[in-house]
């Protein structure tokens, strides 16, 4: 099993998640953060810790849904640089929460910052 990180933290991209991930899996892109699931040790510590409940067991999902987070958490993990220290949410980030097709219609490929 592996935590994936999903729709809603597009456009939200609070980081309460990589401050307490033990093995520094997470991965920054301009509006969304990714897992790597070949890092991922499965703890479990990040998810009660994302305010957008944007991080999910990958046992939650099924099917297609699985496949695409999966492909897409496993892809910009390897492309995108670590990111281990919290930064603030954007200043809409409360706006964005809930919003549906967020991938579809405002997913950035660009890489954020990083640490």
């Amino acid at each position: 099993m592996t935590y994936l990180v999903v729709d809603n933290c597009i456009k939200c991209k609070h980081m309460d998640c990589v401050e307490v991930c033990p093995v520094d899996c997470f991965y920054e892109g301009e509006n969304f953060l990714a897992i790597n699931p070949d890092e991922c040790i499965d703890c479990g510590v990040c998810e009660p810790e994302c305010p957008a409940n944007a991080i999910v067991p990958d046992n939650a999902l099924n099917g297609a849904e699985l496949e695409k987070w999966m492909d897409i958490n496993t892809k910009y993990s390897n492309i995108w640089p670590v990111i281990t220290q919290k930064r603030d949410a954007p200043p809409d980030a409360e706006d964005w929460d809930g919003v549906p097709n967020k991938y579809e219609e405002h997913f950035s490929e660009a890489p954020g910052e990083g640490d």
